[in-house]
């Protein structure tokens, strides 16, 4: 079994990418910011229908509801997406302050709001490590990314 289809991996990963709780995730996807960013399917009529982003985060608030014993194949699957799509997106960010940004927004219709916490490296310490011991000190933390 590979590392992508390990689902306790999977989990893991996923529950250190979305760094929004179901309800704050909620009330943001409800924000006319979150509604204008993002890519939205062809087809969807010229600009308007949901984006693909938006549609993610009412897929992450039901999957961060849900028991874990409850989550099936496909879930796992968009967890992976999910983990892709920050991990591609925090790689990508911007000089100076993303506080009022598109790159911010969209990333948070995904789960994840850059400005509270840094993601931590794949396969490196969880984010409740790094919260207990903080940030190792630049000569310990490898390669620069």
């Amino acid at each position: 079994m590979s590392s992508r289809d390990d689902p306790d991996q999977t989990y893991r990963e996923f529950t250190e990418a979305v760094n929004m709780k179901p309800g704050e995730l909620s009330t943001w996807l409800d924000t006319d910011e979150s509604k204008h960013v993002g890519w939205r399917r062809k087809g969807s009529g010229g600009g308007g229908g949901e984006t693909v982003g938006h549609e993610s985060g009412r897929k992450i608030i039901d999957l961060l509801r849900r028991k874990r014993g409850q989550l099936t194949e496909a879930d796992y699957k968009h967890m992976r997406k999910v983990v892709g799509y920050v991990r591609r997106h925090m790689a990508q960010r911007p000089s100076g302050d993303v506080r009022d940004t598109r790159w911010r927004y969209s990333l948070m219709n995904w789960g994840h709001d850059p400005v509270k916490a840094p993601l931590p490296p794949p396969g490196g310490p969880s984010r409740k490590a790094l919260d207990r011991h903080g940030t190792p000190p630049k000569s310990r933390r490898g390669p620069a990314r």
